[in-house]
């Protein structure tokens, strides 16, 4: 962000696709997670701000795969503002189990993690 917006909260989240190997979903369950801890009662009672769509949302998912994730699907999770998403290189895979009722050929759980920040005008 440039000088014009300043950090409101940082908030961190973790996302797990236990069946499936799917990086997206695990990308959303993190940002999710994130979303899920913030109570963002600030812009509204202490700075009086009038709409929050006039925030701005970064969010950077650490991914295996960072190529496979769906950033669209990803800033869907956040309800307000004015969204960016990246997704880089990191999370975790650990080994799982296949069940085929949930999904077939994969037996890695996928890890993301996720930091929320949402700016303001300054």
């Amino acid at each position: 962000m440039d000088q014009k917006h300043k950090r409101f909260i940082v908030e961190i989240g973790t996302g797990i696709d236990i069946h499936g190997e799917n990086v997206t979903k695990a990308a959303c369950r993190a940002v999710k997670d994130a979303v899920s801890r913030s109570c963002l009662c600030g812009l509204l009672e202490i700075l009086e701000l009038q709409n929050l769509e006039d925030v701005h949302v970064d969010i950077l998912v650490a991914s295996p795969n960072p190529g496979q994730v769906d950033l669209k699907q990803v800033m869907a999770e956040v309800p307000i503002g004015r969204k960016a998403a990246r997704a880089v290189e990191g999370g975790m895979t650990a080994q799982g189990l296949c069940v085929p009722q949930f999904a077939s050929d994969c037996d890695q759980i996928v890890v993301a993690n996720a930091a929320v920040t949402v700016y303001i005008n300054s």
